[in-house]
Formats: C-alpha cells, structure tokens, sequence
C-alpha cells in the first residue's frame, strides 16, 4: 500500500478519479473530461485501495462542487485573478465557463505541473493561465510571489484545495499571515476538517500515505476562529455532508447523519467536514 502513494503528489492523482467518476454518471453535478487521463492507472490504484476514501467519495465531490461554486460567485463579482496554490491536477481553466480576461494562476512543484502539462498540452484553457513552479513550503520564495501576484490584480481570489490538512498549525498560522499582507488577496476559499474528523482520517487512511511525507495533521480545535490572529475572518462555511446529502450522493446510512443538525461554532468533537471562505482584514 505504502508503495501506491510515494509523495504527497500522489494524492492529487488519487483525487483525481472521484472527479472523474462524478463526471462519468448521467446526473452529473460537475465535468471535468480530464479528470480520468489525469489520475491514470495510479490514481486508480490508489483509490480502490483506500477503502474508507473510496466509501466517502461524497467528500470529494462535495468538495469540488462548494470550490466550484465559490469560484464562480467571485467570478460574477468582478475578481480578476483566482491564484490556485497546491493546484495538483486541477483542471477548472479548462473545464469551466470562465471569461478569457480572467488571470487564473497555479502555483505547485516541478514534478506535478509537468505531469499535468504533458496531459494537457493540446487543450486551451478558458481564461489567461499562468504556471508557476514553486515549493510552497519555502518561505521567502513565496513571499515574493504573493508580492508580484498582488502588484498584478485588484481583487483576487486565492483557493487552497485539499492542502492545509497536510501542514501543522504553526505552518499553516505562516502561510495564512503572509497571505494576508497582501492587501489585493481579498478573499480565501479552503477546505478544513474538525479534529474528531481528523482523528478517524488518521486511523483509516493515514497508514495508506506511509511514508510519501503526506501525513494529516491540521484540525485546529476552536475551529475558523484560529485564522482571526492572522489577518482573516469568516465570510461562509459550508458543510460537506450537508452538500452531499442536497446532491443526492450519500447512502441510506449517511442520509440520516446528514438529517441531524451540525453543531454551531467549535465543532471539535463532531465528525465535520467543509468548504471555508474568508476575507482579508488587513486593508
């Protein structure tokens, strides 16, 4: 199993195939053709090896639904840059109805956007696209980059799929500080579990990413309001079972969680799982 997943790259083309199968049904919720090509045979691999992935794939395509959603309703609003960090496989410039003026930026390592171009080499995305390589995971180069990015827009959008559970806290408290002083970085669309969640993430799947250095670890205890210190305040979170259960993709079982109400503000004992938006207070 170890072996499937051999760095945290490896996750994006596991992601990868519950797009694709979400695209594949007749009542699909999103399309992304590229999806399958993407995740390859390894992704597939993947997947059907992590059995409890593989039994909530609702989370995922809950999760790309809610992103798609904020995407577009910053769109309407007039953003004219959506800057993706830790982009992995996504092919949203691509596969989504954006206008051609909009400045879409993806940023991640070497080795993934390759992949990703190799695939992808023939197709021409809907908007302006931007490839960036960068290890995010240093500091002082992506301070620069924040900084050019910022000089180059006046409302932008910065989304952050599936990458925050991956960081520590005091990562994660960096990466969010340094996104704020950004003055033109108005709003953050990310994704966030709750530490009871966490904890059976790490018991069901943590052993399947062995050793590829993608170890879950961020559920901050008192929930959105750990982002308050650094420069960002809560706009809308919305719940991924909840989203799940309106797009009719959960099973009997799950249905009847999702009729229970979710509790309200810290969530640290509740199974949770959503989309989160922030906005940027430092202006």
């Amino acid at each position: 199993m170890s072996s499937l997943v051999q760095n945290i790259s490896d996750t994006a083309k596991w992601v990868a195939i519950f797009r694709a199968e979400e695209s594949e049904r007749s009542d699909a919720v999103f399309h992304d053709p590229f999806a399958r090509k993407l995740a390859g045979e390894k992704g597939k691999q993947i997947a059907d090896a992590i059995g409890f992935g593989r039994d909530n794939s609702w989370s995922f395509v809950a999760r790309t639904f809610l992103f798609d959603e904020f995407i577009m309703k910053h769109v309407r609003e007039g953003y004219d840059m959506i800057i993706n960090l830790a982009a992995g496989l996504d092919a949203r410039p691509y596969r989504m109805e954006l206008p051609s003026s909009l400045q879409w930026v993806e940023v991640d390592l070497p080795g993934i956007l390759e992949e990703k171009e190799k695939v992808l080499n023939n197709e021409t995305p809907k908007c302006h696209l931007t490839r960036i390589r960068l290890d995010l995971a240093d500091q002082k180069a992506r301070m620069e980059l924040f900084k050019k990015l910022n000089s180059l827009a006046d409302k932008i959008l910065v989304m952050t799929e599936g990458l925050i559970i991956y960081l520590t806290s005091t990562q994660v408290a960096s990466f969010a500080s340094d996104l704020s002083l950004q003055k033109n970085f108005k709003r953050w669309v990310f994704d966030m579990v709750s530490p009871a969640l966490l904890k059976m993430i790490q018991e069901r799947m943590g052993p399947a990413l062995g050793g590829s250095g993608a170890v879950f670890q961020f559920a901050p205890e008192e929930g959105e309001e750990f982002f308050e210190q650094y420069g960002w305040k809560s706009v809308e979170s919305r719940s991924g079972l909840q989203t799940a259960a309106s797009l009719n993709r959960l099973n009997e079982q799950m249905m009847q969680a999702a009729a229970l109400p979710e509790p309200e503000g810290r969530r640290d004992q509740y199974p949770w799982t959503g989309v989160c938006l922030f906005e940027n207070t430092n202006k």
